[in-house]
């Protein structure tokens, strides 16, 4: 199935003229055509455009003039801003004509390499949701696996395109899991790099921008176009390697994490694959180390009561008409924060810090860390979390936030399956700005994992 090649396999198909850039784009069209009325994972596509650009691709792979990606079709997240597009953060709460006024980061460096950004994808509201449930879409993303779950979030259809085979590339955002949650429940490879390794506008703590993916490989060749300089993002990183570095797994250090210290309690199915996974790695000459919870519950309660109180100021300050079209179960969680002192608020956001301090403090022993990526496996579509409780909003995110808060690089990549043949986010985590050591660790997984099972949608097991 063409719209499920990877991106060496593109290139070397367009290098040879076995295949052209716009022989790909119109099949990753039609390949969400045929699926997208059970996935509901684009909330916009540019047909004429993406096709008009895969002819300029075209024009340059016969002149001997390839760009990077050249005619690799991506998919960005509606929240990566590019100007003229609809820019309306999965919420019915901004106009309906809201479109954004500059590119981000990431899209331009997309752009520049020559990949094709064909479609936007969707996101639930103002991304705060682990799930597609959204006010804006008639119906939240489905899970390509069994469309009756979520396919996870806030980076919901793109994880959802990638698992269906809307081509190789897709790009998330992630603030607390938004990139390895979905990739976990959907058994893709999902990338949150180092704080500042992918320059992102807008930028907020912990926010960064990166890949889902179904191969390492294709997650590295995105990186290395992604993590170019750009000065509108003052936490960006200077220069380095992302391509995966040698490593020898004999000797090396793992430290297995399956107690994050709060949260919902680890599901026997994902325990095991992750204790499954340890042992390969041992196997194979590593040394593997229980790793004893680093992250407490004042913490995670910190942590939430800041971000309400973020969310509570920008909702409240919309007109009573528009913020009452914001989803209701984010109404119901920023609702206490109208009563939190300034006391409240300033204890919550030194728990950023605090989690830093612990998690960086912890990984540093080991060469990396395993751990689930979440305690469960897909849950409900409709469900805005596994709880769907806004009481307790994040118990299925304590092993994924440490990672934004530290600035660790973190990747997601698929352990194995429930008994009901769900994936399992299998997370690695590298220390502070070793990209290029998880997806070196991640691509080593993918050659001592058992065989996977094919895609839902079409292509081969990888």
């Amino acid at each position: 199935m063409i719209a499920a090649l990877s991106v060496a396999e593109l290139l070397a198909a367009y290098r040879t003229g076995e295949l052209s850039p716009v022989e790909v784009m119109q099949a990753v069209l039609a390949q969400a055509a045929r699926h997208e009325g059970a996935l509901h994972a684009l909330c916009a596509t540019d047909a004429d455009g993406a096709l008009a650009a895969a002819r300029a691709s075209e024009a340059r792979w016969r002149a001997g003039a390839p760009l990077a990606l050249d005619g690799v079709p991506v998919t960005l997240k509606e929240n990566i801003a590019v100007p003229g597009a609809a820019y309306r953060l999965g919420t019915a709460a901004t106009p309906d004509d809201a479109v954004a006024d500059f590119e981000a980061p990431p899209a331009a460096r997309l752009r520049e390499a020559g990949a094709i950004a064909w479609a936007r994808t969707t996101m639930p509201d103002y991304g705060m949701l682990s799930s597609g449930l959204s006010s804006l879409y008639p119906e939240p993303a489905r899970n390509p696996w069994d469309t009756a779950l979520t396919p996870g979030g806030s980076s919901a259809g793109a994880a959802a395109a990638a698992t269906a085979g809307y081509g190789p590339l897709h790009l998330g955002t992630d603030i607390g899991g938004s990139i390895r949650l979905p990739a976990g429940w959907c058994g893709l490879v999902g990338l949150k790099p180092s704080h500042g390794r992918v320059p992102i506008k807008p930028g907020y703590a912990g926010r960064v921008a990166g890949p889902l993916t179904r191969r390492v490989a294709d997650a590295a060749a995105m990186l290395s176009v992604l993590a170019q300089p750009d000065a509108r993002d003052p936490t960006q990183l200077p220069p380095g390697p992302v391509a995966p570095r040698p490593l020898v797994l004999r000797g090396l250090r793992l430290g297995l994490l399956l107690d994050a210290g709060w949260g919902d309690a680890v599901q026997p199915d994902v325990a095991a694959a992750i204790t499954a996974a340890a042992r390969a790695f041992e196997q194979a000459g590593a040394i593997v180390e229980p790793l004893p919870a680093f992250t407490t519950r004042e913490m995670a309660d910190g942590i939430d009561h800041f971000w309400r109180m973020r969310s509570w100021l920008d909702i409240s300050a919309l007109p009573p008409e528009r913020r009452a079209k914001v989803l209701p179960y984010i109404l119901d969680w920023v609702a206490p924060a109208a009563a939190y002192d300034a006391a409240t608020v300033f204890r919550g956001y030194s728990q950023m810090q605090a989690l830093r301090e612990a998690a960086n403090a912890a990984c540093e022993p080991f060469d990396f860390v395993l751990s689930p990526v979440a305690p469960m496996p897909a849950y409900p579509a409709h469900r805005a979390s596994p709880r769907h409780d806004p009481a307790r909003p994040f118990e299925h995110i304590a092993f994924t936030l440490p990672c934004n808060m530290s600035e660790q690089p973190a990747l997601s990549i698929n352990a194995g399956y429930t008994a009901a043949g769900l994936p399992v986010g299998l997370q690695i985590i590298g220390r502070r700005f070793d990209d290029a050591g998880v997806l070196a660790l991640g691509a080593a997984w993918e050659v001592l994992r058992p065989a996977q099972r094919p895609w839902p949608f079409g292509g081969p097991a990888s």
